[in-house]
This record gives structure tokens, C-alpha cells and sequence, in this order.
């Protein structure tokens, strides 16, 4: 048993991160292979995992744990500065949005699969989440401009604890009628969200204290947090049952807004266990499904999947945008997005064990039913979201917006100028001050490390199509570039030299990082101007003179060309040019 148990989950990870690697180099949402990968390993097909004979009474352990982790590394990255301005949608869409999304769904269950009324109320309550993980992914290759991208990243991250506890009611509900129990709805709300949002909240407080009094030795920041939220785990459900996903969720809520300790190098080590959970929770409940179970969906699954997709996530949007400021195709790119994820994956598998254990009918179809809605929308809208998103003017095939890697006085200044003629700029930069000044500035900022795991999720790349990397350290220049080649092209990674020879990405401007601050800081400034057939680029260099040095230009139709030591830039009439003058 232990012998087999070691080959079990050591079989897990390989396949795991298999899986989630050839997705990276295929492109494609890894939850599509992870699945594909489960269910090829599973006894149906090649038989290399058997997760009921090798975990046996460890699988549901193993599988709310894991859970209760995505759900804390989830809310370490909310950050609720950055739904300012989205707050009255994003709550709409995880409360309205959620109950239209329920009610519909189990109808539809209950219609179109046959279900019985438990199972179908049940399966309306797990669907109501939809995938951080995957909506994650997605957005970074359609990269969306205006609010849709952060409304759907923060509606996915929200709605998983909404989703987790409205499941579980219902499903305390119905094991208490099938076992003769007594269960009140209201009172275990009430629990559930006092006691078991008060475990979070006091954990998280506690945790800050621990950290900001230097109580906790820095090599034990993350062994002690992620204890931390297992305690919230377990004391939340011992406070009331199942309130601990709820408990985990606002600890990690709660460390992401607080302002005494930086949890910067927590985040990132919760993203490489994330990676790990989720690999393991896709391969072992995929290799549960059976062909039969998969057959029994059939054409009622079909249905039911297009009822989603085409009625229910329409009407909800709809429900929750009335009276926004939202525009017409920013409604429509919201109604059209709206992929299932793990948590409905994991939350799916244990309620089914729990059902059947409880006599409850229905249970045997939960699971097969929610892989395959998984599968449905993660395909659906991986294929078509990137269309839409063009079809509705929502983003571009080549967006022409720039990440810029340094927000220094002079890369700010350079900053405002290409936003100032009408390109798309993000700030990043680990130093607080600079990043301040910026948001002074008006310019969207993020503050970390673009080599930070995390950053991949929490970097908002909404209209940005190329990276200019401007710090005054070529090793981060470099590593920061070469990070973003997949993401943007190696034609569009540009990079800043310093003493050393670019290596990551085309050498930008033709001068050196020390020169340009020298002549910014002796009161060289960046101009915008719009050149035509009269005024062109030669009158132009008269105008400022020799030392003029033209950095970026931007054609009548939007499109912006840096300036650099490969492509020197041609400009003609009508385009905008913006340059370092004395």
C-alpha cells in the first residue's frame, strides 16, 4: 500500500507537469491537456493511476486541501485597489450574476440532462464559478483594453468563494434531508460567514503581527504562512462545517491589503505550489471519469453546455451591467467569457463523494456532467474569446501598447509622452516612490518584479503588444526580456543597454541608459510632435538641433515604431514623432 501509494503521487507530478509544460510550448490553456492527461492515465485507458485504489480514504483529504490553498493563493492576489471605479459591477456579477447563474443552470441541468432536483440545484450552485486560472491565461493572449479584463480577472477570483459556500449549503441541505438531520440554510449562513469569516480575518491579523514584529525568521515566511491557512482551513470548518474555504479565502484577502509587511516572496511561493495542486487535481480527478459516465452525458450535455454558453452568461451579464457605464461591445465581451476552472473541477469531485455516501441520487452524474462543461467553455472560449474580442474592437491582433520596464523620472517622462499620443503605457518598477510619481502622472503602474512568478497573473497586459526594458540593470533588462519573448515576439522585446551588449531584446535608441539620465537631468525633455509634408523630420532637427534624438513615432493609423540601432526610424508626413530635445 505505501509502495503504491509513493508511485501514485510521484506518477501525479510527473504527469502533471508534463502536461502543463507541452501546454506552455503548444500554446493552449493547460487544463485541456491536464484533463486529457488524467483521463489517459486513468484505468480506462492505460492505467497508470488508479486514484480510489491507491489514495483510498486520503483522496477527499487530499482533494479539499488542496482546494482550501487555490482558494488562499486566489486572495493573496486581490487586491482591491485594483478594482476601483468596478467595484458596483464586479459585486453585481458575484451576487446578482451569481443566483440568475444558479437558478438557471439547475434548470437546465434538470431540463436538458435529466438530473434529479437535488443533483441539478447542486450542480447549478458548483457552476456558478468561473476559472481565475483559466480566465487568467486567456486575457494575456487577448489582452483586452478598457475594464473588461480587470472585471472578469477579479469577478473569477471572488466568485470562488461565493460559488464554494452556496454549493456547500446546498449540499448540507440536502445530506441532512436524505440522512434525517436537521439543517437551517439562514443559521449556517450566518455561521459560515461570521465564524468562518472571523477565523480569516483574526488569522490574518495574527499572521500580520507575527511578521511585522519580525517573530518569524524570513526562511520561515512561507512555511509558516501556508500553515496559516491550513489552521484557517480546519478551524473555519470546525467552527462550522465547510466555512473554511471561506476562512482561507479572506486570510488571503486580508494579508493582500494590508499595508505593514510586504508578502511579495509569499505570493510567489504560493504560485509554484498552485502549479503543483493544480496538476495534481486535474490528473486525479480526470482519471476518476469512466467511459460510461462520460457516454451517459451525451446529447443532453451538449445542450446543456450551449444553454450555458448562450443563454445563461448572457442574461446574467445583463442583469448586472444594467445602468453601468459599461459600453454596449464592453458588455458584450463580458457576456461571451466565462470558462469553468479547478475549483469547479475539485469542488464537483468531493460533493459527489459526499453524495454518494449520503444515499443521495445524482451524485454518479455531478462529476462527468461538470468535467464537461469544464471542457466545453474552456474550448469555447479559448478559441473564440481572441475573435470576439477583435470582432468587438476590444483588442487587436497586434496591440501597439508598451510595457515599459523602469519608472524612473526620465522613463516616466517618456511614459507620458507615448501616452499623450494615444499609446497604451504600463509602468513597472519594484521601487515605491517611482511607481507613486507615476500613478501621479496618471499611468497605469504595477509594482514588483516582471521575474516574480506571480507576476504572469497579476500583471494586467490589457492593449500592450511589446516590452521596452529601461532600467539601469542589464541582468534584469535581460531576464525581463527574454521572460516576455513568448508573451509578445522577439521582434517586440526591446531593450535599453547599460555598459554591457544587449542580449534579451533589440537595442532601443542608439544611446546608453547613463547618457539619456545625464541629459534628462541637465534639462533635455521628451516633445510630441506632428510632422507633415512641411514641417518634416529635417525641419524638425533644425528646429532643435543636432542633438535632438527622435525615440518613438506613431503613423495616422496607430502605429508605433521605436527607434532602434537595427531600424533607425522613418517617419513621413502625418505621423507623430516623439524625440529627446534640449
Amino acid at each position: 500500500m505505501k509502495e503504491g501509494l509513493i508511485t501514485g503521487l510521484a506518477l501525479v507530478a510527473i504527469i502533471g507537469i508534463g502536461a502543463q509544460w507541452l501546454a506552455w510550448r503548444l500554446r493552449l490553456p493547460s487544463i485541456l491537456l491536464l484533463m486529457g492527461a488524467g483521463f489517459l492515465a486513468g484505468p480506462e485507458l492505460l492505467d497508470l493511476i488508479r486514484p480510489d485504489e491507491k489514495f483510498g480514504d486520503l483522496l477527499l483529504p487530499i482533494v479539499s486541501l488542496s482546494v482550501a490553498i487555490l482558494l488562499f493563493e486566489g486572495g493573496l492576489t486581490l487586491r482591491l485597489r485594483d478594482i476601483e471605479g468596478r467595484k458596483q459591477v464586479v459585486g453585481r456579477l458575484v451576487t446578482q450574476g451569481a443566483l440568475v447563474t444558479w437558478v438557471l443552470a439547475a434548470l437546465f441541468a434538470k431540463l436538458f440532462c435529466g438530473m434529479t432536483w437535488p443533483a441539478a440545484i447542486l450542480v447549478g450552485a458548483i457552476l456558478v464559478v468561473t476559472g481565475p486560472t483559466v480566465i487568467a491565461p486567456l486575457l494575456r493572449q487577448i489582452r483586452p483594453t478598457g475594464p473588461v479584463g480587470p472585471i472578469l480577472r477579479w469577478e473569477g477570483i471572488l466568485i470562488d468563494p461565493v460559488g464554494a459556500v452556496l454549493a456547500v449549503l446546498v449540499l448540507e441541505f440536502f445530506v441532512a434531508r436524505a440522512t434525517g438531520g436537521n439543517f437551517s440554510a439562514l443559521s449556517a449562513l450566518f455561521k459560515t460567514i461570521v465564524l468562518g469569516g472571523g477565523v480569516g480575518i483574526v488569522l490574518g491579523w495574527a499572521l500580520t503581527q507575527l511578521l511585522a514584529r519580525y517573530w518569524i525568521p524570513d526562511h520561515l515566511h512561507n512555511a509558516v504562512s501556508l500553515a496559516f491557512a491550513l489552521l484557517a482551513f480546519t478551524a473555519g470548518n470546525a467552527a462550522q462545517h465547510e466555512a473554511g474555504l471561506l476562512s482561507v479565502t479572506l486570510l488571503g484577502v486580508y494579508l493582500a491589503n494590508q499595508e505593514r509587511v510586504d508578502i511579495s516572496h509569499i505570493v510567489e511561493f504560493k504560485e509554484n505550489v498552485q502549479v503543483l495542486l493544480i496538476a495534481a487535481l486535474f490528473i486525479l480527478m480526470s482519471a476518476r471519469l469512466e467511459f460510461e459516465d462520460l457516454a451517459n452525458v451525451g446529447w443532453g450535455g451538449v445542450a446543456f453546455l450551449i444553454a450555458l454558453i448562450l443563454v445563461v452568461r448572457p442574461l446574467s451579464v445583463w442583469v448586472c451591467v444594467r445602468g453601468s457605464a459599461l459600453e454596449r461591445n464592453e458588455r458584450l465581451f463580458l457576456m461571451a467569457m466565462a470558462p469553468r476552472g479547478i475549483v469547479a473541477a475539485a469542488v464537483a469531485s468531493v460533493f459527489a463523494l459526499r453524495l454518494e455516501a449520503a444515499g443521495v441520487p445524482g451524485g454518479r452524474e455531478l462529476v462527468p456532467l461538470v468535467f464537461f462543461v469544464i471542457l466545453g467553455t474552456v474550448a469555447t472560449y479559448g478559441l473564440l474569446g481572441g475573435p470576439v474580442a477583435y470582432r468587438l474592437g476590444l483588442a487587436k491582433a497586434k496591440p501597439q501598447g508598451v510595457l515599459l520596464l523602469g519608472a524612473h523620472p526620465w522613463g516616466r517622462a517618456l511614459g507620458e509622452a507615448l501616452q499623450n499620443g494615444g499609446i497604451q503605457v504600463l509602468m513597472v518598477d519594484t521601487n515605491p516612490s517611482n511607481i507613486r510619481a507615476a500613478r501621479m502622472a496618471k499611468l497605469r503602474t504595477f509594482q514588483g518584479s516582471l521575474l516574480a512568478d506571480s507576476s504572469d497573473e497579476r500583471v494586467d497586459l490589457s492593449g500592450l503588444g511589446r516590452l521596452a526594458a529601461l532600467t539601469p540593470n542589464d541582468e534584469v533588462n535581460t531576464l525581463s526580456a527574454r521572460h516576455y519573448q513568448h508573451t509578445f515576439g522577439r521582434a517586440e522585446i526591446y531593450q535599453l543597454p547599460t555598459e554591457a551588449d544587449v542580449h534579451g531584446g533589440r537595442e532601443l535608441f542608439g544611446m546608453r541608459y547613463l547618457e539619456i539620465t545625464q541629459r534628462f537631468n541637465e534639462g533635455a525633455r521628451f516633445r510630441v510632435t506632428r510632422l507633415t509634408a512641411q514641417f518634416n523630420v529635417q525641419a524638425w532637427r533644425e528646429e532643435h538641433g543636432e542633438d535632438a534624438v527622435p525615440f518613438a513615432a506613431i503613423d495616422g493609423d496607430g502605429k508605433l515604431t521605436l527607434a532602434t540601432l537595427d531600424q533607425p526610424l522613418e517617419v513621413k508626413a502625418g505621423s507623430t514623432l516623439i524625440g529627446l530635445v534640449a
